[in-house]
């Protein structure tokens, strides 16, 4: 189980649960993928259900990654989250540790 206090969260990915942490190197990465504008615009598209596949998909990349996992974007693509609505769900959890406080 994911520690909201150090930015994890737990994802469920081809069945075995792994952590996903947004440290300041998946950040990184995140915005590299990306290529778009700043963090704050991809925070936003996902509060105001804006958010694009490749933004969900680069998301829970970077945040298994920053767990530790060496893992490909495109090998991501093709294993088994749950589905969307779990894998956005996730995500959501993901930002909302990474840029709150815990409560």
């Amino acid at each position: 189980m994911g520690n909201p206090y150090r930015g994890e969260v737990e994802l469920v990915l081809e069945g075995r649960a792994r952590v996903m942490r947004l440290t300041l190197g998946a950040l990184a990465e995140l915005e590299a993928e990306l290529e778009s504008g700043s963090l704050m615009e991809l925070v936003q598209r996902f509060e105001s259900g804006a958010f694009s596949a490749r933004d969900l998909l680069a998301l829970l990349w970077a945040g298994l990654r920053g767990g530790g996992l060496d893992i490909s974007v495109a090998d991501l693509a093709g294993m088994d989250v749950g589905g969307p609505v779990v894998a956005a769900q996730a995500a959501g959890r993901l930002l909302k540790v990474t840029f709150s406080v815990p409560e």
